[in-house]
């Protein structure tokens, strides 16, 4: 059912860039080779869904310093057998780290980056993460999980040292926004 979803709204998505349309492509050609690839069990790779948190106005977004990769960067993580939709997972992942309640997902992907990760695995594998924009309430405050060394919001034009790959992916949440 997840894997079914993941191919619907990446068979729907039109971006904006030529790179992420390229992407997109790769992306429904790995969905079409693995029927696994939702799952972190997949080895070769797998699907994860983000969350880019930003607040009510727009002008922060929430990141997590990741304990494993550490780095800043958004909110997100891997698909679990219960979630019926990427956007749940998307949804469900923010909620989850944030520990902020009322959060409101746009169901529309903002980006896509694969990228090189040993996770849960213990063996180097790929994340094809789809990421979507969340919206905070007015006046929200994130609690850190366990899943992360530190959160906080930053200003949009002003990310911390390192983050440089949040660039774009910011610009594109903002550009919905």
């Amino acid at each position: 059912m997840l894997h079914a979803d993941v191919v619907s709204v990446l068979d729907a998505w039109r971006p904006s860039t030529r790179g992420q349309e390229s992407l997109r492509q790769s992306y429904l050609g790995f969905l079409a080779a693995r029927q696994d690839a939702c799952a972190r069990e997949c080895a070769p790779g797998h699907i994860t869904a983000s969350a880019v948190v930003l607040d009510e106005p727009g002008e922060r977004v929430l990141l997590t310093l990741h304990p494993r990769v550490g780095r800043w960067l958004q909110l997100g993580g891997h698909c679990e057998p219960g979630d019926a939709t990427l956007a749940e997972a998307a949804l469900r992942e923010a909620t989850e780290e944030s520990g902020m309640t009322g959060l409101k997902l746009d169901p529309e992907p903002v980006h896509l980056d694969v990228h090189p990760i040993t996770c849960s695995l213990g063996v180097p594998t790929r994340h094809f993460d789809v990421r979507f924009l969340v919206r905070a309430p007015q006046g929200a405050e994130p609690v850190a999980s366990d899943e992360s060394d530190d959160l906080r919001w930053w200003p949009v034009h002003a990310l911390p040292p390192g983050s440089e790959e949040l660039t774009e992916l910011i610009a594109a949440a903002l550009e919905r926004a």
